[in-house]
């Protein structure tokens, strides 16, 4: 016996050896309890997962889960993830007090945001969302709505500029743009279109968001080693240099404003602050309180507005651009809409042309429908993740610890047995009753259960808000066709190609 074949002999003995180790683990036995793709000696469906580009990426789990019809597993060098398209494993995730913890996804992130709300667990999460659920207090979503009726007049003089010309709109651009100098505002409490470093801001956002996905969709930058080895840790420092630098000049600037408007900090409270018509709101002021407190430190106060600054533009931004090109495609559904908040202004005890408040808007329920079934067939975070730190049971399914736990939220919204016909629009899905016969679970846009999105009133109250002003004023007209968009994967959901619509004045109708 040669050389050659003692070698090949040793490693098949290695690879059966360790094939049968991996089979004795518990996530192979938990493996048999769901569907699921074909898995190989060792590696088992951990070829699946590489060479994809972001649209492949995007379109696996939706093949599986067609294929499956179920919530499914996969299994990757003995490491078992359940991917939950149904919601009785959807509920069993995210309803548990115990499996709050994110999954190793989510550290990608710490470099930009470090650990803040969304991404930290235990103590340090209930302190942080402690700290912040009272930053989106119902008495302050006033002072929120100024922000967001001040950046709807910018974006009707930007779509009549268009609508004169006879141009198409872009939505992603357009909504990104919108969306971040809202955040910036109700965050920070600055207006970003005034800030020498905004447009710099804007385009290092992106750049981020690149190398982030960029790491995800490559199994081989997964270790900080190989990362740092390849180069891309320092270009990613590099690109968050600039964007943290622009943070902490914000957070300095509002520090300052804030001693000096508040001179006790027993005099923060709900009556002084929230409810002061004579000062504007932002998320910093609770930020700061906290920090004069010692509650939290400076660079805790840079780690949540960072998270705010991105999560809070970014996914409003998709719903933007998803509820525009869904009501361009269902014309109907945009006469209702007009005609609802025609009726609405008709209503009201104050002159035509004064604001809305928040009643205003809350007595549009059939919009409110529609940006439901919208966010039902576009949720903006299609997919969360999460790591399963001590057994657990999913119904009558045993899910081990070390495990991953993934809630595909786009497949879940399009269970035919909650949601029959399931690409159709339809926003009578959302009509009371049709809600109540529903698993609680089945519709998840915000998550759901204790780490459910804390500014989600925020997000309804935005898109209201935008939706009023613009449909207002302007018929908003198909060019982009819903069955043409091709979806890539990224953090939140996007398009590959530019979405676009035509806004055309009602006045010119």
């Amino acid at each position: 016996m040669d050389w050659l074949t003692i070698v090949l002999l040793s490693i098949l003995a290695l690879v059966a050896t360790y094939e049968v180790y991996l089979r004795l683990l518990p996530s192979n036995r938990a493996a048999k309890q769901f569907p699921g793709p074909r898995r190989l000696p060792v590696l088992g469906n951990a070829l699946s997962l590489l060479f994809n580009d972001q649209v492949s990426t995007f379109l696996l789990p939706r093949r599986w889960a067609q294929q499956y019809n179920a919530s499914y597993r996969i299994v990757v060098r003995g490491g078992f993830i359940v991917n939950a398209i149904r919601a009785r494993e959807t509920e069993a995730l995210l309803s548990s007090t115990k499996l709050i913890d994110k999954s190793l996804i989510y550290k990608f992130l710490y470099p930009f945001m470090g650990v803040g709300l969304l991404n930290s667990t235990g103590q340090k999460w209930f302190h942080r969302r402690k700290i912040l659920t009272a930053a989106f207090h119902f008495n302050i979503l006033p002072k929120f709505l100024v922000t967001f009726q001040e950046e709807c007049d910018k974006l009707l003089r930007k779509l009549d500029a268009d609508a004169g010309q006879g141009n198409t709109t872009t939505l992603q651009s357009l909504a990104a743009r919108f969306t971040l100098n809202t955040i910036c505002e109700t965050a920070m409490g600055v207006k970003l279109d005034s800030m020498s470093m905004a447009d710099e801001y804007r385009a290092k956002i992106q750049e981020v968001v690149k190398l982030l996905l960029l790491r995800v969709m490559n199994p081989w930058l997964v270790e900080d080693f190989t990362y740092r080895i390849f180069g891309f840790k320092a270009r990613l420092d590099k690109i968050l240099k600039p964007i943290h630098a622009f943070t902490r000049s914000i957070i300095k600037q509002r520090r300052e404003l804030f001693h000096a408007n508040v001179k006790n900090l027993d005099d923060f409270s709900e009556e002084n602050i929230y409810l002061n018509t004579n000062q504007r709101y932002a998320l910093l002021d609770t930020l700061l309180a906290s920090e004069a407190k010692d509650q939290i430190d400076e660079e805790g106060i840079r780690e949540e507005v960072d998270t705010f600054m991105f999560e809070g533009h970014d996914t409003t931004a998709s719903a933007f651009t998803f509820i525009f090109l869904v009501i361009a495609n269902h014309q109907n559904a945009q006469q209702q809409l007009f005609e609802e908040i025609e009726a609405m202004i008709e209503s009201r005890v104050d002159p035509r042309d004064s604001p809305f408040d928040i009643k205003d808007y809350n007595d549009l329920k059939y919009m409110d429908r529609v940006i439901k079934e919208c966010l039902r067939l576009y949720p903006p975070v299609p997919f969360i993740s999460r790591a399963v730190v001590d057994d657990a049971w999913f119904g009558d399914r045993f899910i081990p610890k070390d495990s991953m736990a993934n809630v595909h939220i786009y497949d879940l919204h399009r269970d035919p047995e909650q949601f029959p016909d399931p690409e159709r629009f339809d926003p009578d899905r959302f009509l009371p009753e049709q809600v109540e016969r529903r698993n609680p679970y089945a519709y998840v846009p915000f998550s759901a259960g204790p780490r459910n999105c804390i500014g989600q009133r925020f997000a309804m109250l935005e898109l209201k808000a935008i939706l009023t002003a613009v449909l207002r004023e302007f018929r908003v007209l198909p060019v982009t066709k819903r069955e043409e968009v091709v979806f890539v994967a990224d953090m939140v959901l996007r398009a590959r190609d530019p979405i676009k619509v035509k806004f055309e004045r009602r006045s010119a109708q």
